[in-house]
C-alpha cells in the first residue's frame, strides 16, 4: 500500500510539472496565459479586457507605422520629383529667355509661362511634402515610440507574469491539498499548505490591483490612438487636397496662356481699320462713359467679356490700347465695326473684330480688366 501511494505521488508531481511547463510555453511568447486555474470570474473578465486591449495597441500601433513608413517612402519618392521638376523649369525658363528663333516668340512666351509654372507646382509639392512629415510622420512616430504605450504593454506584461505565477501557485496548493488527504495531521505538511494559501491570495490581491491599472492604462493609451491617427489621417488628406487645389489652378492659368499664344501663332493676319470710319464720339457722364449717337446706330448686345486677339493702339484719346491676351468688358457695339469697353480701368473705342467673346474667364483675369 505504501509503494502504490508513494507512486501515486510521484505521478501528481509530474503530472503538475507538465502543467507549468505548458503554462510557461503559452504563456512567455507575449501577452495572454491559461484561464482554466484561476476561475474567479471578475479576474477573468480583467484578463479578458486587457487581452483585447494589448491586442488593439498592438494592431493599432503596426498601422500607425505603416503610415509612417508609406509617408516616408512619399516623401523620398516626392523629393526626387521635385528635383527633376525644378531642372525641367529651370531649362524651359532658359529657352524662353534666349529667344534663338527667327520667325516668332511664341514658343520663347509659352516656355516662360510654362517654366514659371512648373517651379510654382515644385514649390506646391515641396510645402507638401514638408506638411505630410511634420503633421503626420513625426507625430506618429512619436506615439510609436513614446514611453505611454511601452509603460502600459509593461504594466500588462507584469500583470501576466504575476496572473502565470499564481496559476503555478494554485497548482502548488492543489498539490499540498492532496498531500493532506493522504496524510492527514501531520503539522508540517499543515505548516506549508497554509503557508501557500497565504502566498496565493497575496498574489491574487496583488494581481487585482496590478490588473486594473494595467487595464486603465491600456484603455487610455487605445483612445489616445484612436484619436491621433484619426487626427493626422486628416491632416494628410487635408494637405494633399489643399496642394492639389493650387496645382490646379495655376494649370488653369497656364492653360489659358498657352492656349493664347497658340491662338496668336494660328491666327490669320489682324483685319484691316484703314477704310473704317471714325468711332463715334462719347463723353464722360458720372464716371461712366456714354455714346452720343447721334446718327450712328447701336447694336445693344449687353455686356460681355472679350479677349483680345490682335494688338492695337489707339489713335486718339477716345480709343483704347489693346494688347494681345487682354480682356476688355465689352458694352456697346455699332454696326460700323467699332465697340465701346472698359480694359485695365480705362474706357474708349476699339476696332469690334480685334476681340473674341468669352464665356468662361479666369477670376484673375477678370480683376485685370477694372
Amino acid at each position: 500500500m505504501e509503494a502504490i501511494r508513494k507512486q501515486a505521488s510521484r505521478f501528481r508531481e509530474q503530472v503538475a510539472r507538465q502543467q507549468q511547463a505548458v503554462l510557461k510555453q503559452f504563456g512567455a511568447g507575449g501577452y495572454g496565459g491559461s484561464d482554466n486555474l484561476i476561475t474567479d470570474e471578475a479576474e477573468l473578465q480583467q484578463h479578458q479586457k486587457l487581452e483585447k486591449l494589448y491586442i488593439s495597441t498592438r494592431t493599432a500601433k503596426h498601422f500607425q507605422r505603416d503610415i509612417v513608413r508609406g509617408v516616408e517612402g512619399y516623401i523620398i519618392t516626392g523629393s526626387k520629383q521635385v528635383e527633376i521638376g525644378t531642372k525641367l523649369s529651370e531649362d524651359s525658363k532658359k529657352y524662353g529667355s534666349e529667344n534663338t528663333c527667327t520667325s516668332g516668340n511664341t514658343l520663347s512666351k509659352a516656355a516662360l509661362s510654362f517654366g514659371r509654372a512648373r517651379a510654382h507646382m515644385e514649390k506646391e509639392r515641396g510645402n507638401l511634402l514638408k506638411a505630410l512629415g511634420t503633421q503626420v510622420a513625426e507625430p506618429l512616430r512619436a506615439m510609436v515610440m513614446g514611453s505611454p504605450l511601452e509603460d502600459a504593454r509593461h504594466l500588462a506584461q507584469r500583470y501576466d507574469r504575476m496572473r502565470q505565477e499564481a496559476e503555478s501557485q494554485t497548482i502548488e496548493v492543489s498539490k499540498r491539498q492532496a498531500r493532506m488527504r493522504e496524510m492527514p495531521g501531520n503539522h508540517d505538511l499543515v505548516m506549508k499548505l497554509e503557508s501557500a494559501e497565504t502566498k496565493l491570495h497575496d498574489l491574487k490581491s496583488n494581481m487585482s490591483i496590478l490588473g486594473k491599472e494595467a487595464a486603465s492604462a491600456m484603455a487610455a493609451v487605445e483612445g489616445q490612438q484612436q484619436r491621433l491617427t484619426l487626427q493626422r489621417l486628416i491632416a494628410m488628406v487635408e494637405a494633399e487636397r489643399t496642394y492639389h487645389q493650387r496645382v490646379l489652378q495655376i494649370l488653369d492659368q497656364l492653360e489659358s496662356e498657352m492656349i493664347s499664344e497658340r491662338q496668336r501663332l494660328e491666327a490669320p493676319p489682324a483685319p484691316s481699320v484703314a477704310d473704317m470710319p471714325s468711332p463715334p464720339p462719347f463723353e464722360e457722364v458720372n464716371g461712366v462713359y456714354t455714346s452720343q449717337t447721334h446718327n450712328e446706330s447701336v447694336d445693344c448686345m449687353g455686356y460681355f467679356l472679350g479677349e483680345v486677339m490682335y494688338p492695337y493702339n489707339g489713335e486718339s484719346d477716345t480709343e483704347l490700347n489693346l494688347s494681345i491676351g487682354d480682356y476688355i468688358v465689352v458694352r456697346k457695339v455699332t454696326n460700323n465695326g467699332w465697340a465701346e469697353g472698359e480694359c485695365k480701368g480705362k474706357a474708349g473705342w476699339f476696332p469690334f473684330a480685334y476681340i473674341e467673346k468669352r464665356e468662361r474667364v479666369l477670376a484673375s483675369k477678370v480683376a485685370e480688366v477694372f
